[in-house]
């Protein structure tokens, strides 16, 4: 089968990129279209991903309208010369598209529909199917549930082996204390009117956590002269290593904060999305592996922060919570893979039973 997958933001490499191998493993051919994003691209040439690169993006909501537009001609017109009958991923692009040229769409969306509502209504309504964690709020009845996360696409332990080496190349020595503070640009459709940490609890978090341990910060966009010192410096791919040996992930980021959670690693979210991800509220009080804070409420995050620090055996007790996640989901690219392979049937049979779910343990 001829399969396309589009690309529009780092994260969805990691999210579809054993889902890419499996497939061409398989005899599939599979096509892979990225926008201007450096670090995405970075990523698909790390993993010898070929791509056809569609050009440029912008952060205006008239400049995102005006350059959907461009790919969407473009991607309609590669999966016309291609033959391409299948698109996966999370983009617009190809629910649009499907439309227009015959093409399945099957689109991946872990957010709630409060959270995402121009995705919700610019590209659920031409999917085919919208395939979601079990969970989710979702009003679309092309929604086709799972009992996982994005994140165990890639971070599933039948899939990822942290590399230890990675502490070796930014300085660090096996079981040294440090933390990661992720900051989010707040740029996507779904960011605008969004906050998350302020300058000042930035500098609060970084001289709080570094009588601690070593102090990193990894940032979307060009981080503020002040904690330039703090920048990370490691090749994209290998951040999830560094994820798992760390002490404490602290951010308004949703995915990173997601990614510590099914590691195993304490992680601390800040922004004005708290409350509203069904995905991480479950991550958060069901499994009690991370914790949301509004904004407003800054002053329970250090809290929090000091309290978990104090815990003996931090990453011990966070280990054991996490193989009670880890019992209760799903290998997602083992999924992904038979869904696509076996779609449409598939759909049908996951909408008549969620019993399925056990083959993919």
């Amino acid at each position: 089968m001829n399969i396309l997958i589009d690309i529009a933001h780092p994260a969805h490499v990691h999210l579809v990129r054993n889902t890419y191998f499996e497939l061409i493993k398989r005899g599939h051919k599979v096509y892979v279209t990225v926008k201007y994003v450096p670090s995405a691209i970075a990523l698909l040439e790390n993993y010898k991903i070929p791509y056809i690169y569609l050009g440029g993006k912008k952060d205006s909501l008239s400049g995102k309208l005006f350059w959907q537009i461009l790919y969407n001609l473009q991607v309609w017109w590669i999966v016309l010369s291609k033959n391409i009958k299948l698109g996966f991923g999370t983009s617009i692009t190809l629910a649009q598209i499907s439309k227009l040229s015959g093409l399945h769409s099957i689109i991946l969306d872990d957010d709630d529909d409060e959270v995402e509502p121009l995705f919700v209504k610019y590209c659920h309504p031409y999917a085919d199917v919208v395939l979601s964690p079990l969970g989710a709020i979702r009003a679309s009845k092309k929604t086709v549930t799972y009992e996982g996360y994005h994140e165990l696409a890639y971070l599933h332990p039948g899939r990822f082996t942290p590399d230890v080496t990675v502490l070796d190349e930014i300085g660090l020595k096996e079981k040294e204390a440090y933390f990661i503070l992720r900051f989010n640009a707040f740029k996507a459709h779904h960011d605008i009117g969004e906050e998350g940490l302020s300058v000042e609890n930035k500098r609060r978090l970084i001289a709080l956590l570094e009588k601690r341990g070593r102090v990193f910060i990894t940032t979307e966009r060009e981080i503020e002269k002040e904690f330039e010192n703090y920048q990370l410096s490691l090749s994209p791919e290998k951040i999830h290593s560094l994820i798992s040996f760390a002490t404490m992930l602290v951010g308004d980021s949703q995915t990173m904060t997601s990614e510590a959670a099914v590691l195993g690693v304490p992680s601390i979210r800040c922004n004005t999305f708290v409350g509203k991800i069904s995905y991480l509220e479950e991550e958060e009080h069901k499994y009690g592996l991370t914790f949301g804070f509004h904004p407003a409420d800054s002053e329970a995050m250090f809290l929090k922060i000091e309290e978990l620090l104090e815990i003996p055996d931090l990453k011990t007790k966070w280990q054991v919570k996490r193989q009670s996640l880890l019992r209760a989901k799903i290998d997602v690219t083992a999924f992904y893979v038979w869904f696509i392979e076996n779609y449409p049937a598939s759909a049908k049979i996951m909408k008549e039973t969620s019993k399925n779910d056990c083959v993919f343990k």
